[in-house]
């Protein structure tokens, strides 16, 4: 097996359901010590993380990621046991052999490559490394961000490993991410007998023709980067189980996905004028998960789609599709930020799998990077 075969195999052997790390970073920070690098470890409450450099000089390059995986499922329902990585026809089977463990592999092999042919190259390599980011996220990322932000010190570029492609290693990188607020409303009425409605108030009635027009609003065009803010219900819940008895209140959860044209402060602001239209006697908890982020040119972006058209021949498509990552906690800083990793068809699924070969070529595109920003 190739090096960066073998240590993805060494990491996902490991059972690191988040928020656990079973000892994936202390693997990779002993490679990172061995070629120059000052790691520091820095765990918040149940999440280990570490922030490693080398170099004290800018630009600093980051590579971004996490050694947490999600949870297997029944390990009965795989055809080979998850942490037990096995290569079948080409492909590397196991858990977060594609979401991430695979790209984690691919970074450091890259580093360590490069790192032997410039041994003086120009700034500073970075590694921002979670254990935390498939689980709520309180204790990661974020927290590194918030020590390195006390002390001024500043990722100029970043790279997440997150599973960006599609059908081929390298044919889409995202640019950027939509941001996500969350939100749990709770209609109030007045709890009777469904045969006296005039002595109840039904909370589902009133907030029908509110959320029917909030699922019918639309909330801009989105632009050149980013599809039309999105609103969806995720979940109404109301009553008593009984079929006689009118609810005293109606729970709705909602989400929108949102464009750079919005902020979470205009939408809520829209929101609550639409409810409060309708006259609704409500609370409402809102929740921000994430500003949306662009990086749409630069140096970063640049060397992403010089590098992947170099190693495999191919044109990269720019996107900003998909769910949030940590990236959205690093792009506030100012740094220019992109998402770059194997293919995503199985991430999350029973029987999660990468092409061998895709992360070889990966480890190629992440050494090419390198080259092109700090050689």
């Amino acid at each position: 097996m190739t090096p960066t075969l073998q240590l993805a195999v060494d990491l996902i052997a490991r059972p690191s359901v988040t928020p656990e790390d079973e000892g994936c970073q202390a693997l990779m920070m002993e490679r990172l010590a061995a070629i120059g690098f000052n790691n520091e470890p820095l765990r918040f409450g149940d999440t280990d993380n570490f922030w490693s450099r080398k170099g004290d000089s800018q630009p600093v390059v980051c590579f971004a990621g996490h050694t947490d995986v999600v949870p297997t499922g029944p390990e009965a329902n795989w055809d080979n046991p998850p942490f037990e990585p096995k290569i079948i026809d080409g492909m590397l089977h196991g858990r977060g052999a594609a979401d991430m463990k695979g790209s984690l592999a691919a970074f450091l092999v890259a580093t360590e490559r490069f790192v032997e042919k410039y041994p003086n190259h120009k700034g500073s390599i970075a590694y921002l490394i979670t254990s935390d980011e498939e689980g709520p996220a309180h204790n990661g990322t974020v927290k590194v961000i918030e020590t390195l932000e006390a002390r001024n010190e500043k990722i100029d570029m970043c790279v997440v490993g997150e599973p960006s492609s599609t059908t081929l290693v390298g044919d889409v990188i995202k640019n950027g991410r939509r941001g996500s607020l969350g939100c749990v409303l709770t209609v109030k009425g007045k709890q009777g007998h469904v045969a006296y409605p005039h002595l109840a108030k039904n909370p589902v009635h009133m907030a029908a023709p509110a959320l029917a027009e909030l699922a019918a609003e639309k909330w801009d065009d989105g632009n050149d980067f980013f599809p039309a803010t999105s609103f969806q219900i995720s979940n109404i819940n109301s009553g008593t189980g009984a079929t006689n008895v009118i609810p005293g209140t109606c729970e709705v959860v909602f989400n929108f996905r949102f464009s750079t044209e919005l902020t979470a402060e205009i939408l809520q602001e829209r929101t609550e004028a639409i409810l409060n239209k309708h006259g609704l006697d409500y609370d409402i908890d809102w929740k921000l998960s994430g500003q949306p982020f662009l990086t749409d040119k630069g140096a970063l972006v640049e060397a992403a789609v010089a590098a992947i058209k170099n190693v495999t021949g191919r044109d990269t498509e720019l996107s900003t599709s998909g769910g949030t990552s940590d990236g959205r906690f690093i792009a506030p800083t100012g740094a220019q930020v992109v998402e770059l990793g194997p293919i995503n068809a199985t991430i999350h699924q029973v029987n999660e799998h990468v092409s061998a070969d895709d992360l070889n070529a990966l480890t190629d595109i992440y050494e090419a990077m390198l080259v092109e920003l700090l050689a």
